[in-house]
Formats: structure tokens, sequence, C-alpha cells
């Protein structure tokens, strides 16, 4: 018996999850550039395609299309050109931490993950922070210091996407899928960086077993410091929910106040997100299209947001319309798993939750709270 019922239950919930992240991201990703493509700018994309409310992958561009263009992989990621997941980081990293725990075992160490990102990860997929830990460990220098040296991006997005793996594998324990998520997070990211990867583990771990959205997002605060941007950045989306102002007048409020810190950085769009998953309400569809449809980095705030709705409804309960184009195949540059299942994944993850539910004690530690300081 799982956290979450019955095993048949647990892992209809966990492949939920991968479902969830994988098409998540693949509705964002046509828009993924959060400068260009404004909240404003998605909407009238998706007016112009009459697409609203936004129910399926995003359209093609109608002919007549006077906005910007969509990047260059749209080809393979609307709405009736999809056959099988299109190739992206924010999957790819999940099936890495699938890799690294099946290897490693939950007692990894950071310097096992930056290794295996050297034997498994091309230099050039990777970006922004993790470019730079990459270049960093290929140089000989060890974590911590990969995380800071030549290091501009330390608070952006790239660690928050890199956390599901620890939230499935850990149902029902959120302050043991944060202290995971935190191993890993210290190889690339400092501060809100690194909670933001706390957050999203504790979040997703939380999901498995909260009855609302809102009890997730509550549990999964407690993880980092109270007096971070992070965590004050999300309470200040859950009490504008909680007055009942619409989704669009909450992320301009939130906008105005985090404005300056840019599109990629993990305090804004964890304000996305969060409005997503509390006016989505539990509904994976709205949450998704709400998430995307918030702007800034869409491909990895839809995929984390469907990785959270996946898991509260189960993959039985996501419509067909998200499930039947991926066709249950990922494209991936992680080495050894481009074409790979994503029921295989889902399977080898259930797993390693019932590994992790049996490890020795050590193993299973939390490790030392959040750091006391935020910013």
């Amino acid at each position: 018996m799982t956290p979450v019922g019955t095993e048949p239950e647990f892992a209809d919930r966990v492949l939920g999850g991968w479902l969830g992240r994988i098409a998540g991201n693949m509705l964002g990703k046509p828009v993924e550039q959060g400068d260009l493509w404004t909240r404003d700018r998605i909407d009238r994309y998706l007016r112009q395609a009459a697409a609203l409310p936004l129910t399926d992958y995003l359209p093609e561009p109608p002919s007549d299309n006077d906005g910007p263009e969509l990047r260059p992989e749209w080809r393979s990621c609307v709405r009736g050109r999809i056959h099988g997941s299109c190739r992206d980081d924010d999957v790819d990293y999940a099936i890495l931490g699938l890799d690294l725990l099946e290897t490693h075992g939950f007692g990894f160490s950071t310097e096992q993950v930056g290794d295996l990102w050297l034997l498994r990860l091309p230099y050039l997929q990777t970006f922004t922070a993790e470019r730079a830990a990459y270049r960093n460990l290929a140089n000989g220098i060890k974590p911590p210091l990969t995380a800071t040296y030549e290091n501009p991006y330390q608070e952006w997005i790239g660690a928050l996407i890199r956390a599901d793996i620890y939230g499935w594998t850990c149902p029902g324990d959120p302050r043991r899928a944060a202290a995971l998520a935190r191993r890993d997070a210290v190889l690339s990211h400092t501060g809100n960086g690194v909670y933001g990867a706390m957050w999203a583990a504790a979040l997703i771990s939380a999901a498995f077993t909260a009855p609302t959205v809102r009890h997730a997002v509550d549990t999964a605060l407690t993880v980092i410091p109270a007096s971070s941007r992070l965590a004050r950045t999300v309470r200040r989306v859950a009490s504008l929910h909680e007055t009942r102002l619409s989704w669009e007048d909450t992320l301009t409020t939130v906008s105005a106040e985090t404005a300056g810190l840019g599109w990629i950085h993990t305090v804004p769009n964890a304000a996305v997100l969060t409005a997503g998953l509390l006016y989505g309400d539990g509904d994976f569809t709205r949450t998704i299209a709400l998430t995307v449809r918030g702007g800034l980095d869409t491909d990895s705030n839809g995929a984390t947001a469907g990785s959270v709705a996946g898991v509260l409804t189960g993959a039985d309960a996501i419509p067909d319309q998200w499930k039947d184009p991926l066709e249950d195949t990922v494209r991936s540059a992680v080495f050894g798993f481009d074409g790979v299942r994503i029921s295989e994944l889902a399977r080898r993850t259930v797993r390693l939750a019932g590994r992790a539910s049996t490890a020795p004690a050590a193993a299973r530690s939390t490790g030392p709270g959040p750091p006391r300081s935020g910013r």
C-alpha cells in the first residue's frame, strides 16, 4: 500500500505526472520566449485562430497572422502535427533524474549528478545555469563552486524543472522530496534558484495526498524560507486568489511587483505557475491552459503545472486530446533514452518509489533544512 492508496492508483498518478509534464511542455513550447510572447500576444494569437478557450494544443499560425513568429519547433508540437513528444530540456531532466536514482540510489551526491550530466547529456542541449555548471564541471571545478563561478543565472528556473522526479518518488513526503531536489539543485543554482527546485519537488509530492491544490501549494511553502522572495511571491498570488480577484488581474498585479527579474527567473515564473494551479482548481485542461497563457517561460511552467495536475487527476482522467498525440513516445537528448515509452518511464518511477520507501534510514534522511537567510 502506498501513501495514495493501492498500487494501481499510485501507478496511474505517476503516469499522470509524466503525461502531464510532457503535454504541458508541448503546449507551451511554440511560444517559449517570454520577452516576445507576452500574455497579451499569446491571447491575441489564440483569438485570431479561434482557439479561446484553450482546450487543446496550440493551433497552427493562421494565414493572416500578424504577430511574432512561433519558435522553430512549432511544426512538431501544434495540434494535428504531433507524433510523439518533441525533444526538450524540461523532459530531458526528468529522464536524467530517473537515471540518477536508478544508478546511484537516493543517497546520491551532488558530484554524482554532475558526473551523470557529463556522461549522458550533450553540452549543447544545456542552457543558462546548467550550461555554466556543465562548463565548470568539464574544467575540473567541483560543486558547489560549479554554481557560482561565472554563472549569472543562479536564480533562474533551471533547477526547478529538474525537480519532478523527487516529488514522484517521494509521494506524501514533501520534506524529503525537497531535500533530494536541493542536493541536485546546488550543482548549478543558489538562493531562489535552489528554493524553486525544493518548492516544486514538495508541491508534486504533496499533490499525491493533498485534498486540494491550495493545500499542496501551502504545504510546499513549508520547505523553503518564509522570508525568501519566492515564498513571499507565492503567498502573494495565493492571497490575491483568495480575494476572488480575476486570474488576469492577479497576474497583472504580481507582474508589476516582480518587474525587472527577467522572464526566465524563478520568482516570476513561480507566480505564473501558482496562479495557473489555483485558478485551474484541479482541472487538468484549465490548469495547463491558464499556466501557458500566463506567459514567461511557457514550456517550463506548462510542464510543471501539468505534472502537478496529472498527479492530482491520474492518467486515466487526463483528456484524450492531450495524451493520444504523444503516442506513448518521448524524444530525448539523454544518451540511451531517445524513443523510450512514457509508460516505461512511469513504471520505472513507480519501482523507484518502492525502493525509496524501503531505503535504509541514512539514505532516507531529509538532511539539513533550508538555509535560514532568504532573498
